[in-house]
């Protein structure tokens, strides 16, 4: 209870308490009732020098409201992944990280309390608890963002998400493949995944990419695929077909001629027919699953009598992935000449500046870039290679008739 010791100003007024502290009310913006500040101050100068700030946020829309931030975070987090519009993919790792690394330590306490010295303990806490640093990273960009939300709807006045470089992933260096090593693990792995494996490394799309491929987005004469979707498989097992991640992922990419004659013999043999039919499909003429493909690669790899030791000691790696076929054609393909838009066209890859999204790159250089790729080809397995016939499966005919 106060005593009678008060002081009316202008905006709002001062009192002091029993306690001797003093107490600032002040009119919400919002309801224009009286309310008391959030703590009480030792004189009453540090109350009137309080209010006199408060008075300034909300004459320049800064004031929060206290209550807001009693918002549960667990609750708020769920709503925010609502409402991002986020693919299924996207939404099932962004709902995995929450589960996994946020929730445990915020999701059961208000959004006002997580200050910089809780999200520097949390982070700390994963690090020492042997969470891989790229996760790490992840989920930090995920609270962050979430965040920052909070800061839009008013529930806090700043984000507490502040430590610097947190949000960088250092993604390890992956192996670089050379020529020779792509057509050994291309001749070892099953045949109907032959020209999977060569477009990989000289087209570098991705897995889902081609999962998606249909036979009218492939300019044999040409040498063009078109990427205009993409398979995505969640979790549960469900294949779902979607939009490239950005408007980027939908590009023409040129590859070079040799690849063109592989394909050729791949659709004749391997392909559905008509022009929506799937470029690549599973053995049993289903679409391709990332799962089920593992352990023919890892077979492959195997089969293919190549010494992976010297492809993982330069890199660091401990193994050797579909994904790094990728990534050996992008390296090819910088080696080329290839400038930095070029190489983020064939990727697929968005920049920062949203200017270049409007900007496109000329057929001709990119038709160059292949054929610089496609002269490696030929160094390194001989102009005069003589390209094998049809692989034939166990028990099947000779089309020849022989």
């Amino acid at each position: 209870m106060a005593n009678s010791k008060g002081n009316r100003r202008r905006f709002g007024s001062v009192r002091q308490l029993r306690s001797g502290r003093w107490q600032i009310r002040y009119p919400d913006p919002e309801t224009g009732l009286l309310r008391p500040g959030e703590e009480t101050y030792p004189t009453k100068t540090d109350a009137e020098i309080a209010l006199t700030l408060l008075e300034a946020d909300i004459k320049r829309g800064r004031w929060v409201d206290p209550d807001a931030g009693q918002v549960n975070f667990g609750e708020f987090a769920d709503a925010w992944l609502k409402e991002r519009g986020l693919s299924d993919r996207t939404l099932e790792r962004y709902e995995g990280v929450l589960r996994l690394y946020i929730k445990p330590t915020f999701g059961s306490g208000p959004v006002a309390v997580i200050t910089p010295a809780r999200v520097r303990s949390w982070r700390t806490g994963l690090l020492d608890g042997e969470v891989g640093p790229a996760t790490v990273a992840k989920s930090y960009r995920v609270l962050r963002a979430i965040l920052y939300t909070a800061v839009d709807d008013g529930l806090i006045t700043r984000n507490p998400c502040r430590i610097s470089g947190a949000a960088a992933e250092d993604s390890a260096e992956r192996p670089v493949l050379t020529v020779q090593e792509v057509y050994a693990v291309a001749a070892a792995i099953e045949p109907r995944y032959r020209a999977l494996v060569l477009m990989a490394a000289f087209s570098t799309l991705r897995f889902g990419e081609f999962a998606a491929l249909q036979r009218r987005d492939i300019d044999l004469e040409r040498g063009i695929v078109r990427v205009r979707r993409a398979q995505a498989e969640l979790q549960t097992g469900t294949l779902k077909i979607k939009n490239p991640k950005s408007a980027a992922g939908v590009r023409p990419v040129a590859f070079p001629a040799s690849i063109a004659a592989e394909l050729t013999e791949h659709l004749r043999w391997f392909g559905e027919d008509g022009p929506s039919g799937l470029v690549f499909v599973g053995p049993r003429g289903g679409r391709m699953r990332r799962s089920n493909f593992h352990n023919v690669w890892t077979t492959a790899l195997q089969k293919s009598g190549v010494d992976w030791s010297r492809a993982m000691a330069e890199s660091g790696a401990d193994s050797i992935r579909f994904h790094d076929l990728r990534h050996t054609g992008n390296t090819l393909a910088a080696d080329t000449g290839a400038s930095t838009r070029e190489l983020m066209h064939r990727m697929g890859h968005s920049t920062m500046d949203a200017a270049l999204r409007y900007q496109h790159m000329r057929g001709e250089r990119d038709q160059l870039i292949a054929g610089g790729m496609e002269s490696a080809i030929r160094k390194a397995q001989g102009k005069g290679r003589k390209r094998a016939g049809k692989p034939r499966l166990a028990g099947e005919p000779d089309p020849s008739g022989a």
